[in-house]
């Protein structure tokens, strides 16, 4: 099982590191059993599993209740847990019993926190210090839709720059790896190249350390593909067929 020091040399050694998302039982133990290095189960639940329109409704009992499922399905990946929109962003103490839980009740050996501003490399600084390992999250962050929407980030050199600073940040606040999400490529290069820590990309280029998607999206099953988003297989049509030929053999 990878841990979170493993992943360090993964970058020294230049291993790439693979990176799923899961949402229950079954996808936990496909992508465990295919040797994914590491299972997200990333608040984009909200939407693949759910039905919501983006991630903001989702709550701390819900994604706990999820990670609970994957984590039974898991036996070697190592399993990071995103922290819902509210669950953390209000105070240190929050995160602190948010974060608890999600590790006390899961099984999970990590969370994820969006966001590099000052505060939130405080509250990152804070979990660390008490044992609990901290993924960061740059870039284009969902949560915080009604701001940035869905656009890439990074574009101008004032937010090039930004994102430069609230990696390192990051990187000092003692979070193991961080995500990087729509950013540009050469960017996402430069961030890597100045990190000792990994980086996870995910529309940011192939020179990151590691890379995820969103497992609905590389498995076809979502109805609107993010642009950066490869679909390896069109689950969403070998569903249907296998549904219709069943329907046709009742019928019959």
């Amino acid at each position: 099982m990878p841990t979170v020091r493993q992943l360090l040399q993964f970058k020294a050694n230049g291993k790439q590191i693979v990176a799923l998302t899961a949402w229950d039982f079954a996808i936990g133990q496909i992508l465990d059993a295919a040797g994914v290095d590491l299972i997200l189960v990333g608040d984009s639940l909200a939407m693949v599993a759910l039905g919501y329109e983006n991630t903001l409704p989702l709550t701390l009992d819900e994604i706990i209740h999820h990670a609970k499922a994957v984590k039974r399905g898991v036996k070697n990946a190592l399993i990071v847990v995103d922290l819902p929109f509210m669950s953390y962003q209000t105070s240190t103490e929050v995160a602190i019993e948010s974060a608890g839980r999600i590790l006390k009740e899961t099984g999970a050996q990590a969370v994820k926190l969006e966001g590099g501003y000052p505060a939130m490399v405080q509250t990152i600084t804070r979990l660390v210090e008490v044992g609990i390992p901290v993924m960061g999250h740059i870039g284009l962050t969902p949560q915080s839709v009604h701001q940035l929407g869905y656009r890439q980030q990074g574009q101008s050199e004032l937010d090039r720059d930004r994102l430069l600073a609230s990696a390192v940040e990051l990187e000092r606040a003692g979070a193991f790896s961080i995500v990087l999400e729509h950013i540009p490529a050469d960017l996402a290069k430069l961030i890597s190249q100045q990190l000792s820590i990994p980086t996870i990309g995910i529309g940011a280029g192939v020179d990151c350390d590691g890379q995820v998607l969103v497992t609905a999206d590389l498995l076809g099953l979502t109805l609107r593909q993010p642009p950066f988003a490869k679909a390896y297989v069109d689950l969403r049509a070998v569903i249907t067929q296998a549904v219709q030929d069943y329907s046709a053999d009742v019928n019959s």
